[in-house]
């Protein structure tokens, strides 16, 4: 059977109230283009962080020599452990890599306008 006493109901309903004004302050948080463009600011700084961390890697894989950990005081010099094949093949590569895909978004975006 179902509580028919005033009181309860006029309890339930502002309960109610309250829980939907919060849902609501929620969402319009959300949706907010500041919070928006924060949360999408932090996830392309995790994704660049990503990316520089893998093309390290694979520099480092290229070149057949891996960094290893820099201990104070030691020289610039001494940063890699064995002989390695010259780096700047690798770097001019990254070079255009860098410039091409640069280029390819101003394109795009003049295209947009």
């Amino acid at each position: 059977m179902a509580e028919t006493d005033p009181a309860e109901l006029e309890r339930r309903i502002e309960r109610t109230r309250a829980e939907l004004a919060r849902t609501v302050d929620e969402i319009a948080d959300r949706v907010r283009p500041r919070n928006v463009a924060r949360r999408t600011v932090a996830r392309m700084e995790a994704n660049a962080k990503e990316f520089v961390a893998s093309l390290g890697d694979r520099i480092g894989d290229a070149v057949g020599a891996s960094p290893r950990a820099v201990k104070p005081g030691e020289e610039p010099q001494d940063l890699w452990a064995e002989e390695a094949p010259p780096l700047a093949p690798v770097l001019v590569g990254v070079g255009a890599v860098l410039v091409v895909g640069a280029v390819v978004v101003l394109v795009r975006r003049r295209r947009r306008r």
